[in-house]
């Protein structure tokens, strides 16, 4: 595991005792020579190099990745935050599975970007970071074909090269109001590791089968592709219209893990509203606040199918 602070050449991820990766950053190994603590390797040669990769920090967290020449990893436009001088950019539409026209409108359904950014280490080892843009976690997980995630649609940070993203679910704006223009999800597939952001602090869910979890929907951060996922209403009329929690919840049904955060964006957005240059408190929050009461008045008119 890693020292608090990395004092040591840029591309070198030295090992420490087990105890610095509670207050520090820890050190992961991303490819077929990867394994879960506690697991005994065997002595037989790795048949493939293992990606190294690091998160360090607490409030605002930094994913670290050494790559090896020849390895690479994509993210969206704009979310580098730093690295060495061996690492190659391009920025193209084909990473995430955007080959072909169908593939870039599966991502950019799904809440990606158009144009993915390639990092890639060319003549010698290399570093590439990314940050968190508000304070959370950043979570690695394992993505192959019987292995998918559906995330919330800011959720993905980045990936190694046969990650790909699409839509995994979308729902009218009259159940999306939380996500601005509607509830949406990226469905994460593919092969290899992907990196999530989620913000605030970090709850894990394991449903057992036919267990059911109601929350808030900005509160769901990603869940394992196994897990049934739904946005109903808030039983009952009161509860609707003066419980103060919005009328909609999302209904998350085992098997499988959810995980969930505890500072979705639009609340952040709208405590920050009130500070925000020419709004005065009461304007900011009636902005949000009408913003909200219009889609909700506007869906029970037209009247939602689903």
């Amino acid at each position: 595991m890693l020292p608090a602070a990395m004092d040591t050449p840029i591309g070198r991820f030295p090992r420490g005792d087990a105890s610095a990766a509670v207050n520090s950053g820890q050190e992961r190994q991303v490819g077929p020579g990867a394994c879960s603590p506690g697991t005994r390797r065997n002595h037989s040669p790795p048949r493939e190099h293992s990606m190294q990769t690091r998160i360090q920090g607490t409030v605002m967290p930094v994913l670290e990745v050494r790559l090896e020449p020849g390895e690479s990893v994509f993210a969206e436009s704009g979310e580098l935050s730093w690295m060495t001088s061996s690492i190659q950019m391009t920025t193209h539409t084909q990473m995430g599975g955007g080959g072909g026209l169908f593939g870039m409108f599966k991502r950019v359904a799904g809440g990606g970007s158009l144009f993915m950014t390639e990092y890639r280490a060319m003549q010698a080892t290399g570093e590439v970071a990314f940050a968190t843009k508000v304070p959370g976690h950043i979570v690695p997980v394992p993505v192959s074909p019987g292995s998918e995630y559906l995330v919330h649609r800011h959720g993905f940070l980045c990936a190694t090269s046969q990650v790909t993203l699409g839509l995994g679910f979308q729902q009218s704006l009259g159940a999306g109001i939380f996500g601005g223009s509607g509830f949406m999800l990226q469905r994460v597939g593919g092969m290899g590791t992907a990196w999530l952001e989620l913000s605030g602090e970090l709850i894990r869910k394991d449903l057992a089968p036919g267990e059911t979890l109601r929350v808030h929907p900005g509160h769901v951060g990603a869940f394992q592709a196994s897990v049934h996922f739904q946005i109903t209403t808030v039983p009952g009329i009161r509860n609707a219209i003066f419980g103060g929690d919005g009328i909609f919840l999302a209904a998350l049904t085992g098997p499988g893990t959810v995980w969930l955060q505890t500072l979705p964006i639009s609340r952040l957005a709208h405590q920050v509203a009130e500070y925000l240059p020419g709004n005065d408190g009461a304007s900011g929050r009636a902005a949000i606040g009408g913003g909200l009461l219009g889609g909700i008045v506007g869906s029970l008119l037209s009247g939602d199918d689903n």
